[in-house]
């Protein structure tokens, strides 16, 4: 088993804005006063930017154009739709906003096959929207892959019985909280857990803070601490500019890098660059345009990509 691998796949947004239904409980979204063909071509040249950052360090990203139909604002975050596993089997996810749900897309099943892996299994959980139930794939799961541990947030986004369901159709212990953040006063439930908390290889970027509950909150960190991870604690401000919104990646020769966004990086302290730095080193790239209208950042860009090769 890996923690950590070496190909991405990105999708690159042809129709990108702040997403209308995906506002409601995204509390990171804010609307720029900006026309949106001027927000897509802004994200679209940070993605292009952060692109050429991974492969300029040896990442395999394979790149998916997005169509101007059907019309996808969030296209940009595949993460959610879609996970992939070593075994074979690729997982479909049900996602909250209708129009996400067009997201969910043959041709890039097609490209990776074209690229050389393997698809053995479809787990489809899609059924569940029917029923107004809802798990964003590893934006709601932060998989621990060595250990067999899933980490979920409970959240309008993030479904207690289906994310069971999920560990055990693919063995995982779940490890299950709630995860706050303060909005205008009230603590709301963060809306995908891979913004407050990251697992790598021998550490976790995670704002501890957002655990309300002090059991819940004890049972995370003795699972992290049981399976030997350092614990980077972060705090809601660096939450806030998505420090916790990163993902460990494999570049040439396996060297470990850490992926995260400009903003993320400015937000760590010398002393947690130099605990990051222990195990990895930093790639981070400017995505403010994506952050802001997307309330999304460097890990939801990436769908890593484990599946076997043919």
């Amino acid at each position: 088993m890996r923690q950590i691998t070496n190909t991405i796949l990105m999708v690159r947004p042809i129709s990108f804005r702040m997403n209308e239904q995906t506002a409601v409980n995204n509390y990171f979204q804010e609307d720029l006063d900006i026309l949106n063909e001027t927000v897509n071509a802004k994200a679209q040249q940070e993605f292009d930017a952060f692109v050429d950052k991974l492969k300029g360090v040896g990442v395999n990203v394979i790149v998916v154009q997005d169509t101007k139909e059907p019309d996808t604002p969030d296209s940009i975050f595949p993460n959610n739709w879609i996970s992939t596993h070593e075994d074979g089997t690729l997982a479909l996810y049900p996602m909250f906003a209708e129009n996400r749900r067009l997201e969910r897309n043959e041709g890039v099943l097609n490209t990776l096959e074209a690229n050389g892996f393997r698809i053995d299994d479809v787990m489809d959980y899609t059924a569940a929207e029917e029923d107004e139930i809802f798990l964003e794939g590893t934006g709601s799961i932060i998989l621990d892959r060595v250990n067999k541990k899933a980490y979920c947030a409970l959240s309008p986004r993030a479904d207690e019985e289906l994310f069971i369901e999920f560990c055990e159709d693919f063995e995982y212990f779940p490890v299950i909280f709630t995860a706050n953040q303060s909005v205008d006063g009230e603590r709301k439930p963060i809306y995908h857990t891979n913004v407050m908390m990251c697992v790598g290889d021998d550490f976790t970027v995670i704002c501890l803070s957002t655990i309300d509950d002090k059991k819940e909150r004890k049972n995370v960190i003795n699972h992290l601490k049981g399976d030997g991870k350092e614990i980077i604690d972060i705090s809601e401000t660096q939450m806030n500019e998505f420090a916790g919104n990163m993902l460990q990646v494999e570049g040439a020769d396996g060297k470990k890098y850490l992926a995260m966004s400009k903003s993320a990086h400015d937000s760590l302290t010398d002393a947690q660059k130099r605990v990051i730095e222990k195990y990895v080193t930093i790639v981070s790239s400017d995505l403010e345009t994506i952050e802001t209208c997307g309330g999304g950042s460097a890990r939801c860009m990436m769908t890593e990509i484990f599946l076997p090769k043919k």
